[in-house]
């Protein structure tokens, strides 16, 4: 469900970014280990950027992405590396997710969501498995228009430190689907690249057959459930056809 892979494409600028609430936080652990198969990365030409950053300003809270909670804007800043733009998050006992809106994201005929993260510092005795302890360096978000009233729905991707790649999460009274896609400090401080396909993985995790309605991605990186700090960088979101 994840290799390595690079792509490059014209920037797609999303609509304000007005998502519903998030819902509440609530976990639940699924035993269930769902073998992720390796899979044939997207042709660039066949991709489209969600965001590279080009178009923020270094050092400040990425533009056309909003935080769930305010608290959020100092977490969040676009730093420069070797020339590559990319998302730092940088947390001191919070969890607040940040989101972008994409109101031209067709999951039939784009369902491979494809970007590149790098853990910098995991949260201390964080482990996804519990919710005292549910914190993760790294996590990305497919999300789904569900309710403005409790939320959306969403499958989320995390870079866990101790849990089983393959292992199933469930979280927010099952409106978001955790998988755990990397595990472990193997690799930290390197970038690694993923693409998944988050509409099989939506039918899979929701037994839903249908196509939903991309609402757009989030980021979260959080330490407030283990009262300590995490880091991690994301860069080069991306959706793409299927390979």
């Amino acid at each position: 469900m994840s290799t390595i892979g690079h792509s490059t494409a014209a920037q797609v600028d999303p609509a304000p970014c007005q998502l519903p609430p998030w819902p509440s936080h609530w976990l639940s652990v699924s035993t269930v280990q769902v073998p992720l198969s390796a899979q044939q990365a997207p042709a660039p030409e066949s991709c489209a950027a969600i965001d590279d950053f080009a178009k923020s300003k270094l050092g400040a809270f990425p533009q056309g992405w909003k935080p769930r909670k305010d608290a959020g804007y100092p977490v969040y800043s676009i730093l420069e590396e070797g020339g590559l733009r990319f998302l730092r998050a940088a947390p001191r006992g919070l969890g607040i997710q940040a989101a972008r809106q994409l109101d031209g994201w067709n999951l039939a005929t784009h369902p491979v969501l494809a970007w590149s993260w790098r853990p910098r510092e995991f949260p201390k005795g964080g482990d996804e498995r519990e919710s005292a302890t549910n914190d993760s360096a790294l996590a990305v978000y497919l999300l789904v228009d569900y309710s403005r009233i409790v939320g959306p729905k969403a499958v989320k991707y995390i870079w866990s430190e101790k849990v089983p790649v393959g292992t199933r999460l469930s979280s927010n009274a099952g409106l978001t689907q955790v998988l755990v896609l990397r595990s472990g400090a193997t690799g930290k401080d390197a970038w690694t690249d993923e693409h998944v396909n988050v509409l099989d993985d939506y039918r899979t995790f929701f037994g839903e057959p249908g196509t939903p309605k991309a609402a757009g991605i989030a980021v979260l990186t959080d330490s407030d459930d283990t009262r300590s700090s995490a880091a991690g960088d994301y860069a080069r979101f991306r959706f793409c056809r299927a390979p």
